[in-house]
């Protein structure tokens, strides 16, 4: 049975349950999935009259509550006034680790990725990194980076309120617990076996694993309507490609 609902939508209802009740989120560049999630919530706190979440993608003029961009992201991040954020990288490892540089030598690099950024500092100090990854392959989920751009865990003695707790593919949800991933949940049309064979690093398995709930009709009606509309600002293109916003909507 085909589902009516895409592999986007899915995965953004998967990441908005991640977030639960918090008071801010920030989504950075090139994530238009994490910034669907956040603005979902954000619509569900209008509809219970609580005010939250603060949304801040930081490449919207409308939904944004820096005026000064990255640096005071970091500022806010510092001060505790961040909540929830997202990581992804060219490598992910069992530990948690994110690469964003390079693979292979590091003075001979095979490929060259954008760089850390402030990954690591924001892996520091936000209480909630959910770590999201499109590509759920040995190629990017591997048993050790090659590069540490941003440690998943940190020595003892050493302060850190923030960390991930969760990693999101396009085929599955895992747990981040102590160190190390358990599969949570296996996305529709997709196997415990399946997930193994693509995946480099060791995980756990419970011994039953359910398969990742599909989103409510009511949550698939608030992303494609409003939240839509409202991502069309920042992601024209993923708006019109997933939601039909500026273009003939997709047959459903």
């Amino acid at each position: 049975m085909t589902p009516d609902f895409r592999p986007e939508e899915l995965l953004a209802d998967v990441i908005v349950r991640l977030i639960g009740d918090v008071r801010h989120i920030a989504v950075g560049n090139a994530s238009p999935i994490p910034a669907t999630a956040a603005l979902i919530a954000r619509e569900r706190g209008k509809l219970q009259n609580s005010g939250r979440p603060y949304v801040s993608l930081l490449q919207s003029r409308k939904h944004n509550f820096f005026t000064d961009g990255a640096r005071e992201l970091f500022d806010c991040a510092g001060q505790g006034r961040i909540d929830v954020f997202f990581l992804s990288g060219g490598q992910i490892d069992g530990e948690g680790n994110v690469n964003l540089v390079s693979t292979g030598d590091y003075e001979h690099p095979e490929v060259r990725f954008p760089g850390s950024f402030g990954s690591a500092y924001l892996y520091y100090v936000v209480p909630k990194v959910i770590l999201f990854r499109t590509e759920h392959s040995r190629r990017t989920l591997v048993s050790k980076v090659d590069f540490i751009s941003a440690p998943g865990a940190s020595e003892t003695k050493v302060y850190r309120p923030g960390g991930p707790i969760a990693l999101v593919t396009n085929r599955c949800l895992f747990d981040f617990v102590n160190g190390h991933f358990t599969l949570a949940s296996v996305h529709p049309g997709h196997t415990v076996g399946e997930i193994v064979e693509n995946t480099g690093f060791d995980f756990e398995i419970p011994a039953t694993v359910p398969e990742t709930r599909a989103p409510s009709p009511e949550t698939l009606k608030l992303m494609r309507g409003v939240v839509a509309r409202q991502l069309a600002e920042v992601y024209p293109q993923f708006a019109a490609q997933v939601f039909g916003i500026g273009q003939p909507a997709f047959a459903r």
